[in-house]
Formats: structure tokens, C-alpha cells, sequence
């Protein structure tokens, strides 16, 4: 690929106001983005590329830019008489404590707690011998920063308990700290480790442990620039992080993604390393003898495979080799060669997903996006069917090899999450912790349907709504999905989605292909040059929604995020006419530039690269949701999303789109762009999240002329 860069200082000229103080009315005068001559050439064919200029996250005209359109974007939300009432009722749905499933390290039981608004949650913890002791805090989040964008991202503990390695994320950024701690004193004990990025950390016993990271990137800001070669270091406490070793990986073992895992027993170290975020090479190295080779147990990067338990030598993996829905099988790794796999639980169906505990294996499948668990013994022996508490998803099945029970949640798009209590002997759950939250789930209901997308293919979609509401196209909904990545939409509750059910809205969530609800043959066909499969289904999802009368065009919204978010550019670009309200979060929206930053060249096995062929790049072409915009089009209202601290996908798509959009925008739909600061990919803390999640919906109904009546669940 050629670059031709003819002006290299754009300036941005700040035009803003409103013509009229009515919101369903007015007409947004938007900044003024400069456009540049620049051109790319792929494939001898020239592409303009205008907004360039707009990838440079530490300029001062890209700040300017975004203060400018901030400004215009609050302007309009902040007109919006009833935000705040609707933000009052967010905060009071959001207010109710939430504890997590616990977990026992050493001579204590873990778990997280928030109190209801509290940025983070807390995490807690108390004596396994003592369960009436009064719990103490371990770990508070909302000590870190004064603002609350410093989090807590993750804990590890040595086997007996006494150390732990925590990990920092500072203003939503995917870099992070770590900090080790001596877990009896709570005193930190040794300088922090950085720059740190995609990785845990796993103990090897209390002598040190195993984290992975990026160099730092030589060309753009780290928070843009491309990050490459992951690699997998080694820590000895008491020592430098410069002196870390390099496991795996570098220029070696050139590989985007490399995770290191210490067995139970600290005998061993499993390496996954990977060119992408679906696939995987496995490896196995013995710990009791450092100058032992690495044992390869799979050399397929499109396949996945993934370590589930062993015995001595005896090791069990899960793989969709030969198996798109998933199997076990067992190998001896002194002779891990295929032909020596044997199964252990054969595929079915339906995907599975394996874990260990207490000497058992748990079988959690996926029946139609809902979950459906078995334990076998270790030998594949069926011991029973775990009875779930409804139709939903469960979530937590192991346990370390000698515990007798574990916690697990269970949630649906009605229930929230909640804790039970399961005998690993006895098969019995008991509920241990169910939330109070200012909701009556009895109220609402939840269906499966199937619709028939563009090629006949049938694809299950949820539908959540309030009892006793009428079809007759009049109900404000949303619909949302991700349909990439191998990703799994399964039932789960949202208490700030009560505030959009409440009102008679109705909430829509298609199973799209490319995500994973049935194995890797749905996965493949969404991705690459069957990519517009999933963006078929989603127009068929809006479809059936109309057509069925749950609600018209003038009251549907779109939404998703990351790969979601490309769903919704692409899905807006191609029939602009279908939906009332477009929100695009945090999107891939430059499908011929995603892989140039930080990690996004991971993602090529999903959606090839303009390198790859003329073919794939005109393919990307037509759907890039920056490049399918076509000027003098009316599209609809639309609010991009995005952040600033967003370093997995880069806030220049959001940007160049919405410059884009704004230039092509023929009606008067607002078309407008939302930059949280000191946020990621993803909101930060729960004031973040409260306040974005306000935004979008009171932008969606104010765009479809709906007026919410919060007269019975807010106090003025």
C-alpha cells in the first residue's frame, strides 16, 4: 500500500449553536471538520482518506476538535427536560448491592461487594473457619483515584494464600500495573511492574510469577500506536522488572497474543499463544525441570484449544479440532501426538464449555444462547445433570482439586444475578445471595423466536418486554447485538435496561452468525467475505420486529459496541431508511485502516485485511462504515460513542465516521458524537456508566418523539 500525504496541518474551525430551543426540532449547526487531501492506494486504486489528520490522539487540533463537539452533543442532551429525571431513575435502579460468587484462597473466602453507587466494587474477604466473622476489605478500588477512572482489573494469589498480584487500569486504558502484596499484612511489597498489557498474572508457588506485555509502541502515542509481538516474562519477587526473563514469544516467537498458566500443583506451565482473538497454539512445559523443551500439544492457529485439568501426565484439553462444537479429550503429553487423543465427553450439538473442580468435570453447554451443565467424572462419566434455577445463564462451574463446593451465579434478562451454593457430592444448589433490586421481574416477559434472514438461515433472537403492552408498532425498542469473534449473547440482567422496560419499551437481541451461540461453522459464516451474513441478519432481526408490529421504523434504535459497533455503522449505512435511532459504541468504523493500530491486526482472521486481496479489499470497502457513507443521504438520528482512553479500538474510527456522517447528513436528524474522557473501552466506574447509559436513551426516545412518564418511579 502507497500513502500520498499532500497537507499535513489541518486546522479545525468551531462553528456550534442551536436554532431553536425545542429539541425535537432544532437544527445542529456542527463543528466544522477541515478536510485534507490525503489519499491512500490500495491495489492501484486511490482512497481518500479526508480525516487523517483526526488518528492523532495527541494533537492540539484533535482536542480542539473533540471540546467542539462534545459541546454540541451536551448542548442537545442537555436540552432534553426529563434527562434528568431519567438519570434520577437510572441511579435509583442501579442502587443495590451486588456481591459477586466467593472464592477461597488460603485460610480466607473472597468475593467483591458494591454497596449500590460505588465507582468500583470492594473486594472483601473472611475467614473460611469463621464464617460469622465480620468481613474485612482486602482490596477498595474507590481509594485509587479522587475521580474514580483508576480501577482494579483482576487478583491472583499464591497457592497458600499469603501473596497476591493485583492489576491497576488507569483512565479505562488497556496498559496496567501490577502490585504485589503480602495478602496476611495487606503491605505492599515491592516496586510495581508496568506497562503491562492483556495479561493476568499466575503464581509459580511464592517465588515469583507470570505476566505478559507489549514494548512500548515506536510510532504514535501508546495509547494508538500498534503493538505487535506480545510477549510472556517471568517475575521473581525481590527483583527488578528489568530483570524479568523472556519466557515466550518476542521476536522468536513472533505471536500478537501469549498467556502463561501455572498449574494447581505448580508443576507445570501451560503457553496458549495466538494470531488472533479466536485460535490458538497450546504448549506445556515442566516447572520441575527448567531446561526441559516445550511440549506442542496443537500447532493449528485457526483452532482452539484450551487446558481444562491433568493427573500426573494425564492431561485433558478442550478443542474444537475435528469438534466445531467443542469436545475433551484426554492425552499422556510424554506422547501428546493426535493420533494418541482419546475423547473423554465427545462433542454433541450443542457448544461446550469445560471446566474442573473437586476431582469432576463440568460440561456447560449452550442450548439455543441458554445454559444447559453436566458433571462427569474425570474419566468422562456421566454422575448427573445439574438442575439449574430457570432458563438463563450460569456461570462459575470450578473449583480447586480438593474443595468439596463452589459458588456459582445464575441470571436471565428478568433475574438478577444471583448466588448459589452448589455440593459437589450431592449434586444440591441452594440459593445463597439474591439481590433486592427495585424491580419486580413477574412483571416482565421474555420469548425466543426465530426469524429467517436474507439466505433462509433461522436465527433465535430474545425479546423482553413488559406484560400486557400492545403490538401495535407503537413500542420504543432496541435492538442489540455483536454477531463477531466467536462471541456468545446469552440471557443477562441489566438493571439500567429496567428503565427502558418500565416505560413500555421493548428490549431485541438477535444471535447473529459470527458469534459462537452454535460452534465455529456459525462463527466462520460471519466472518471475512461472509461478513455481510451478520449484517443481514440484523436488518432481519428489525424486520420480523416490524412486521410483527412489537414496533415500526420510526421506533426502532440500533445499538452495539466494538464489533457491535461496527454492526450498527454498517447496518446504517446500508438501509439508513430501517431504523429511527442509530448508536454505534466504540465501532470499528475504518475497516481498511483497523489493523494499522495497537492490537487490531488480531483481528484479521475475522475480517481479512485491504492487504489481503483486491478482492477483500473491495470487500471491506463497500461495507467500512467511514467509507460507505454516501453525501446527501438522510440518515438517521445517530450518537457514535466513544473515549479517549480507548486503546483497543481507537476513538479515530468513531471520530472519522462521525466527521463523515456530519458532511453526508442530508435530513435533520441529529447526527452527533459523545467522547467520555478518562474512559476506555468501556465506561470506568458506575458514574460513568449511569451517565452514558442516561444519554443514550434519552437520546433514542427524544429522537423518536417519545415523552417517558416517570411520575410513579421518581420523586421530585
Amino acid at each position: 500500500m502507497k500513502t500520498f500525504l499532500f497537507l499535513a496541518l489541518p486546522a479545525i474551525v468551531v462553528l456550534y449553536g442551536c436554532a431553536s430551543d425545542n429539541t425535537n426540532s432544532q437544527k445542529l449547526t456542527y463543528p466544522e471538520t477541515e478536510k485534507t487531501d490525503h489519499v491512500d492506494t490500495y491495489h492501484g486504486v486511490d482512497v481518500p482518506d479526508p480525516y487523517r489528520w483526526l488518528e492523532d490522539d495527541t494533537s492540539a487540533a484533535t482536542t480542539a476538535w473533540v471540546t467542539a463537539q462534545n459541546e454540541v452533543t451536551f448542548g442537545f442532551l442537555d436540552q432534553i427536560e426529563w434527562r434528568s429525571k431519567l438519570k434520577s431513575r437510572i441511579e435509583s435502579l442501579v442502587d443495590y448491592e451486588r456481591i459477586s460468587a466467593p472464592y477461597k484462597r488460603g485460610d480466607f473466602e473472597y468475593y467483591y461487594r458494591n454497596s449500590g453507587l460505588q465507582n468500583h466494587s470492594v473486594l472483601f474477604r473472611k475467614p473460611v473457619d469463621n464464617k460469622d466473622a465480620e468481613p474485612e476489605v482486602y482490596l477498595d478500588p474507590n481509594t485509587f483515584s479522587e475521580d474514580g477512572t483508576t480501577g482494579l482489573s483482576g487478583v491472583s494469589f499464591t497457592e497458600d494464600g499469603t501473596l497476591s498480584a493485583h492489576l491497576v487500569t488507569e483512565g479505562g486504558s488497556d496498559w496496567r500495573k501490577v502490585i504485589v502484596m503480602n495478602a496476611l499484612t495487606k503491605e505492599v511489597i515491592e516496586d510495581t511492574l508496568i506497562n503491562v498489557k492483556f495479561s493476568g498474572t499466575s503464581w509459580y508457588k511464592n517465588e515469583g510469577f507470570y505476566y505478559s506485555s507489549y514494548d512500548n509502541p515506536k510510532d504514535g502515542s501508546q495509547l494508538s500506536g500498534k503493538t505487535q509481538h506480545h510477549k510472556l516474562y517471568y517475575h521473581k519477587l525481590g527483583t527488578p522488572q528489568s530483570d524479568d526473563v523472556l519466557v515466550f514469544g518476542g521476536e522468536k516467537q513472533p505471536n500478537r497474543y501469549i498467556g502463561g498458566y501455572v498449574t494447581e500443583d505448580n508443576n507445570y506451565l501451560i503457553i496458549s499463544s495466538a494470531e488472533n482473538t479466536s485460535g490458538n497454539q497450546l504448549y506445556v512445559k515442566s516447572l520441575n525441570a527448567p531446561d526441559s523443551p516445550l511440549i506442542q500439544i496443537d500447532d493449528d492457529y485457526f483452532s482452539e484449544i484450551n487446558y481444562v485439568d491433568h493427573e500426573g501426565t494425564r492431561f485433558l484439553f478442550s478443542t474444537n479440532i475435528d469438534a466445531p462444537n467443542y469436545r475433551v479429550f484426554a492425552v499422556d503429553i510424554s506422547n501428546p501426538d493426535k493420533t494418541n487423543w482419546k475423547d473423554v465427553i465427545p462433542e454433541t450439538k450443542n457448544v461446550l464449555i469445560a471446566g474442573s473442580g473437586g476431582g469432576y468435570l463440568f460440561a456447560k453447554y449452550l442450548i439455543d444462547a441458554k445454559t444447559a451443565v453436566k458433571q462427569y467424572d474425570l474419566n468422562g462419566k456421566l454422575v448427573r445433570d445439574i438442575e439449574l434455577p430457570g432458563i438463563g445463564t450460569a456461570s462459575g462451574f470450578g473449583a480447586k482439586k480438593n474443595e468439596k463446593d463452589f459458588y456459582y451465579s445464575f441470571t436471565s434478562f428478568t433475574d438478577p444475578s444471583s448466588i448459589y451454593h452448589y455440593d459437589m457430592e450431592t449434586g444440591v444448589s441452594t440459593l445463597y445471595l439474591q439481590p433486592k433490586v427495585d424491580f419486580t421481574p413477574e412483571d416482565y416477559e421474555t420469548k425466543q423466536i426465530f426469524y429467517t434472514s436474507k439466505d433462509g438461515t433461522k436465527v433465535p433472537m430474545f425479546i423482553v418486554y413488559k406484560k400486557g403492552i400492545e403490538l401495535d408498532g407503537t413500542n420504543p425498542t432496541m435492538l442489540y447485538a455483536y454477531g463477531g469473534f466467536n462471541v456468545s449473547l446469552t440471557p443477562n440482567f441489566s438493571s439500567m435496561r429496567v428503565a427502558w422496560l418500565e416505560q413500555g419499551g421493548i428490549w431485541a437481541q438477535p444471535n447473529l452468525r459470527g458469534g459462537g451461540e452454535y460452534g465455529e461453522e456459525w462463527h466462520e459464516a460471519g466472518t471475512k467475505m461472509k461478513k455481510q451474513n451478520v449484517f443481514d441478519d440484523f436488518i432481519a432481526a428489525a424486520e420480523y420486529l416490524i412486521k410483527e408490529k412489537y414496533t415500526s421504523s420510526d421506533r426502532l434504535a440500533i445499538f452495539g459496541g466494538s464489533n457491535g459497533g461496527l454492526l450498527v455503522g454498517a447496518t446504517m449505512t446500508q438501509r439508513p431508511d430501517l431504523m429511527k435511532v442509530a448508536i454505534p459504541a466504540v465501532g470499528v468504523m475504518d475497516m481498511l485502516r483497523y489493523h494499522t493500530f495497537t492490537a487490531g491486526a488480531g483481528w484479521s482472521a475475522d475480517y481479512g485485511t485491504a492487504e489481503d486481496s483486491k478482492e477483500m479489499f473491495e470487500y471491506l470497502r463497500t461495507y467500512s462504515p467511514v467509507h460507505a457513507l454516501k453525501p446527501g443521504t438522510s440518515y438517521p438520528a445517530t450518537l457514535v460513542t466513544t473515549a479517549d482512553h480507548d486503546d483497543r479500538v481507537v476513538p479515530a474510527h468513531s471520530f472519522k465516521f462521525a466527521a463523515t456522517l456530519q458532511a453526508s447528513q442530508a435530513g435533520d436528524a441529529p447526527v452527533l458524537i459523545r467522547i467520555q474522557t478518562k474512559a476506555g473501552h468501556g465506561s470506568v466506574s458506575t458514574t460513568q456508566q449511569i451517565e452514558l447509559q442516561t444519554d443514550m436513551f434519552a437520546f433514542a426516545w427524544e429522537n423518536m418523539g417519545f415523552e417517558p412518564d416517570f411520575s410513579e418511579v421518581v420523586k421530585d
